[in-house]
């Protein structure tokens, strides 16, 4: 797959107010799916706010495959996107915009999820619907859809345990965390704590990353390596790929060679992975969890149910907004002898693109052809 780089246009007010209610079908409780009438009907139009670039995923493969689904399953549907690029008051305002212009459902994986307390609360209040994508947001959102997050937090420390062997016990460990505005950060940190606490010697530095930075990621490994000595730890969690590869840098500029986990099955993280400089990634299938989103959002606009696709319930991370419906998938560790059957299989990435000059005999190491 590639990255989808059209900006889909939002549709012109040529268009009238019936043909949008013919199309997409009738708003439900109480709302209009004419998007305000007065404000130009952009009630066949959905909102998608990304949350940054600097992840690969979200260029590549969510905005894509949720502008896809959109389309198939409401062809007049639009999708009208934008990308913070990290920075809070940027969604704030591509938020309110798409408020402004009448949109009454909003796809939402936010930069900080408290930030958008009194966002979304504003926007319900103008019948505006938000569907939480991948990051829960603070507020009364309509659906969550993303990853059981802790779980994944688990994996990755029992990856890091596994990769140790029968020198975990004994091994001092790294923990080189997310953004501390990302929720998803401190679920994968919290399920990872509890399987090194239990199953290491120590967890002897740790560091949330603001933004999820490789660069900071590289700054503060350099930092834990002068603090703790080059023998001082074992191995190193790092929450995400973009990190390790960070990480990885800084060990191999001091020459040295201990366990380094990731996430997000990224291209580069899957080729350390196969070259044997990071020794797992986490694979979440992210189809899935975009096309949900997307018949999510776009049964809301038409008032349909969707409670098929969201039949779990979750808590807001402050504890003030209950119950709302959600979808939660299982992930997978990844390592270099299942990336054939899982990330190449799912196509993700074809075996070409993962295994360039640099990488061919490591791929024939693995059997992927």
């Amino acid at each position: 797959m590639n990255a989808m780089t059209r900006r889909v246009v939002i549709a012109t007010a040529a268009i009238s107010m019936a043909v949008s209610l013919s199309a997409c079908g009738k708003a439900g409780d109480g709302d209009k799916a004419d998007g305000g009438g007065k404000d130009g009907g952009l009630g066949k139009t959905i909102g998608l706010l990304l949350p940054e670039n600097k992840t690969t995923r979200y260029e590549t493969f969510d905005r894509p495959i949720m502008e896809k689904k959109i389309k198939a399953l409401c062809s007049d549907c639009e999708v009208k996107y934008n990308n913070a690029a990290q920075d809070i008051e940027t969604q704030k305002k591509q938020f309110d915009a798409l408020v402004t212009q009448g949109v009454k459902v909003i796809i939402l994986d936010a930069v900080d999820f408290n930030a958008t307390k009194s966002w979304i609360t504003t926007a319900a209040k103008q019948g505006v619907k938000v569907v939480a994508y991948d990051r829960l947001a603070e507020g009364p959102i309509s659906a969550y859809v993303s990853y059981d997050n802790e779980k994944i937090g688990n994996l990755q420390g029992e990856a890091l345990v596994k990769a140790l062997g029968d020198k975990a016990k004994d091994a001092n460990v790294v923990m080189i965390n997310g953004s501390p505005t990302d929720p998803n950060a401190g679920f994968f940190k919290k399920g990872a704590e509890d399987v090194l606490k239990k199953e290491t010697k120590k967890i002897v530095y740790s560091q949330d990353i603001p933004d999820w930075s490789p660069d900071e990621a590289n700054k503060k490994m350099g930092a834990a390596i002068d603090s703790l000595g080059k023998d001082g730890f074992q191995g190193v969690y790092s929450a995400n790929d973009g990190m390790a590869g960070g990480i990885i840098t800084a060990l191999k500029k001091q020459n040295i060679k201990v366990p380094v986990g990731g996430q997000d099955a990224e291209l580069a993280g899957l080729q350390r992975v196969l070259s044997g400089e990071q020794a797992f990634s986490i694979y979440k299938q992210i189809k899935p969890e975009a096309e949900t989103t997307a018949e999510i959002a776009v049964r809301i606009l038409k008032g349909e149910k969707f409670d098929d696709l969201a039949p779990t319930k979750v808590d807001s991370i402050s504890g003030e907004f209950k119950a709302t419906p959600s979808k939660l998938y299982d992930a997978q560790v990844v390592t270099k002898d299942n990336i054939a059957s899982t990330v190449i299989k799912d196509e993700v990435y074809k075996a070409s693109e993962i295994c360039t000059a640099d990488f061919k005999s490591a791929c024939e190491a693995a059997g992927i052809k």
